[in-house]
């Protein structure tokens, strides 16, 4: 079967001349604005960013530290916090306090309440319940997380954030670090923030979040003022999806970004280039790892891609590509013909691909099968950079197989081995079925279905050339 393929590397597309400029330039005018209304795309909810407070209420913060006991300064330097966030939009708070209703001892590992749900505007009645607020209790850290799970009701749009302010460690034989991770996993809460007051406990709880030390009332005042800071000021990045020559020209493809953590899906974006040809800006939550993942053929990924917060990231991606099309000789048309891409030497399919499309691959070799029949199956078929390769088959011809009755046959190919299986004919056909076939040489074998004996097999060679069609007569009268 001979096949060829052609690369090009520049496209042509040519266009009729309007021969009624006066009734084009109508239609365009009409045309318009209904285009311009299709173009308004209704606006994205902004996401709501949700902050739960885990305030350690903890008999231990009565503790004295530097100019007064752990709980005063603490609550006096939130508090202020609370005041730089007032009127703050698409902002949400909560707070949750542990060890400060049940007195210590004895140890009663269940003290943790959500003194204050999520609402907007609600500093006032925040910094109110601590300062009613007596510590007295236990240090349940790891309990006091896993109800935080319930603590963020369900919402589509909210990006949730704890950030726990403790003295201590988990006191009541839990597992903060396990419960982080489900946290993260079941895409309830992002990674968690956490101050440690008066001693560093970096070592105990780098598995359970992002640890600030504070050592003294100055690092704790910094240290919310930073956390706050990664949390809302808005981050923003880039993808370069790099050809071979590591320039960010690939464009107009879709990416898909995964939270490294959970596994959820964060974002989905079709890849751009803005008006100066540079790749367009992405507003993206600084606060999560991700997995991102280009939907060429076949795709990439980039695991573990991390943005620092308030800055512009950019992430280079190899994604060099060219282009793959099919034509028969003669420039004949053939529709609805697919053709399976394969990597050279696997087994994996990668695309379906319709004959009359052009589709863009990565840069490689590639097998290829053709669903003509017969079968044509192309090995090695390089696909280069900005290049448009095309694969070249002989223009079928036409078989009509015409029999008196129906009955059960098959179509092979002659060939020196012998013959080779192609096709069967449909039993329930009486007249004649019609079939598109690559030029050879091909034998019909057929028998009545109603003819009880093997001798009443008929078969009949024909050969079948480009662009002609053969008619195939069984049982004729």
């Amino acid at each position: 079967m001979k096949f060829q393929v052609i690369k090009n590397t520049t496209l042509i597309y040519l266009h009729r001349k309007v021969r009624h400029p006066i009734l084009f330039l109508s239609l365009l005018f009409l045309i318009a604005p209904a285009y311009g209304q299709a173009r308004k795309e209704p606006e994205k909810p902004k996401p709501v960013t949700r902050i739960l407070f885990v305030f350690d209420a903890s008999q231990s913060m009565f503790g004295r530290w530097q100019s007064d006991t752990k709980f005063n300064i603490a609550t006096r330097l939130f508090s202020a916090l609370l005041d730089s966030l007032r009127n703050t939009t698409d902002l949400e708070l909560a707070l949750r306090v542990y060890g400060h209703q049940k007195p210590f001892p004895p140890q009663d590992c269940s003290d943790s309440r959500l003194e204050v749900p999520f609402a907007r505007d609600n500093t006032a009645r925040i910094k109110h319940v601590l300062k009613i607020i007596s510590p007295s209790g236990t240090t349940p850290i790891a309990y006091s997380l896993s109800l935080a799970a319930k603590d963020f009701t369900p919402c589509d749009h909210c990006r949730n954030v704890i950030i726990l302010i403790t003295d201590g460690l988990e006191e009541c034989g839990g597992d903060p670090c396990a419960v982080s991770a489900q946290l993260q996993e079941k895409g309830i809460s992002l990674k968690p923030f956490i101050v440690g007051i008066g001693k560093n406990f970096k070592d105990q709880f780098d598995c359970v979040g992002t640890y600030f030390d504070a050592s003294n009332e100055k690092e704790f005042a910094n240290a919310l003022k930073v956390i706050i800071s990664r949390t809302l000021n808005p981050t923003t990045m880039q993808v370069n999806l790099l050809d071979q020559q590591h320039n960010p020209t690939e464009t107009n493809v879709a990416m898909t970004f995964y939270d490294n953590k959970s596994g959820l899906i964060k974002y989905n974006f079709i890849h751009s280039l803005n008006a100066k040809g540079l790749p367009d800006t992405l507003d993206v939550d600084p606060l999560v790892s991700y997995d991102v993942v280009v939907h060429t053929i076949p795709p990439v990924r980039k695991d573990s891609v991390k943005l620092t917060p308030g800055k512009h990231t950019v992430v280079g991606i190899d994604a060099p590509q060219g282009y793959l099309t099919f034509k028969a000789s003669g420039n004949a048309t053939l529709k609805y013909l697919p053709c399976i891409i394969r990597k050279a030497g696997q087994n994996q399919t990668l695309n379906v691909h319709q004959f009359d499309q052009v589709e863009k691959y990565l840069v490689g070799k590639y097998d290829i099968e053709i669903l003509c029949m017969p079968r044509i199956t192309v090995k090695d078929v390089d696909v280069t950079q900005s290049h448009t390769t095309f694969v070249e088959i002989p223009t079928p011809g036409i078989a009509v197989i015409q029999r008196a009755t129906n009955g059960y046959g098959s179509l092979y190919i002659e060939e020196k081995k012998g013959l080779t299986w192609l096709y069967n004919l449909k039993d329930n056909q009486q007249q004649q079925e019609t079939l598109y076939l690559q030029p050879g040489n091909y034998r019909v074998v057929f028998r009545p279905k109603y003819s009880n004996s093997s001798s009443y097999t008929e078969e009949k060679s024909f050969k079948v050339e480009s662009g002609q069609t053969t008619n195939v007569k069984m049982y004729a009268n």
